[in-house]
């Protein structure tokens, strides 16, 4: 009787493993983005009006709406999954936005419809944060040093530009994404998308100054795809 049970557990172990090790693996999508062209030279930007914040930087400091690396590598890209995955549940945890030294940093906040965002003053000024949405709800907030974050959430994916209204030189993005499968570019261009599962995705390359490209992947297995996309510069 022992043994028979024995056995029995044994072949069910065995169905499970046989089962799971049957299941379709995710795979995923990497890539680069980079630009084709020369890019025209970066404003300086002038900060004398608030000295606070130029004292906070050894040299020049340039807008970052176009932003390259080695190799024509092109920074601040977001490129994500467009069509093909399923909307998500927001994590927990919000995303932060930090003023300091008068910019926004991250330049581009990603984060996922509903989940909460906090904006935090780090600078010894005050700012006026304004977004500026086209599906969502917009606003205008003043921030003043040491003021306790600004905290709000967006339910509809969209790009938002924000700005603000006391230095004409602070500009970002807040990127509203659908689901996690979404990733920002670095000095080196690149970008991975984990995760996943068989089927046909749209892949959306997002570029603040020069637009956006869309690609269509095949993920048939635990394979990860490459794709590349490659964006004429232009003056801005």
């Amino acid at each position: 009787m022992h043994a028979r049970k024995i056995m029995i557990g044994a072949a069910a172990v065995f169905s499970m493993l046989t089962l799971t090790s049957a299941r379709p693996q995710n795979g995923g999508i990497s890539g680069r983005v980079s630009f084709d062209g020369t890019p025209a030279k970066p404003r300086v930007i002038d900060m004398s009006q608030e000295p606070t914040c130029a004292k906070q930087y050894s040299k020049p400091v340039t807008v970052e709406n176009v932003v390259t690396g080695p190799d024509n590598a092109l920074e601040n890209v977001v490129v994500y999954i467009a069509a093909g995955a399923p909307d998500e549940p927001p994590p927990t945890q919000p995303a932060v936005l930090v003023q300091k030294g008068c910019r926004y940093t991250p330049h581009i906040l990603a984060f996922q419809t509903n989940q909460d965002f906090e904006i935090v003053n780090e600078d010894q000024t005050s700012h006026n944060v304004h977004t500026l949405p086209s599906s969502n709800r917009e606003w205008n907030k003043s921030q003043p040093p040491g003021a306790p974050p600004i905290e709000d959430k967006y339910a509809r994916p969209e790009f938002i530009p924000i700005k603000c209204n006391i230095h004409p030189w602070m500009k970002g993005t807040l990127a509203v994404m659908k689901n996690s499968h979404y990733a920002i570019t670095a000095d080196n261009g690149e970008f991975k998308l984990p995760n996943l599962p068989p089927g046909s995705y749209t892949v959306t390359a997002w570029h603040e100054s020069y637009g956006e490209q869309t690609q269509t992947v095949t993920i048939t297995g635990s394979e990860t795809k490459s794709i590349n996309f490659v964006f004429k510069a232009k003056a801005y």
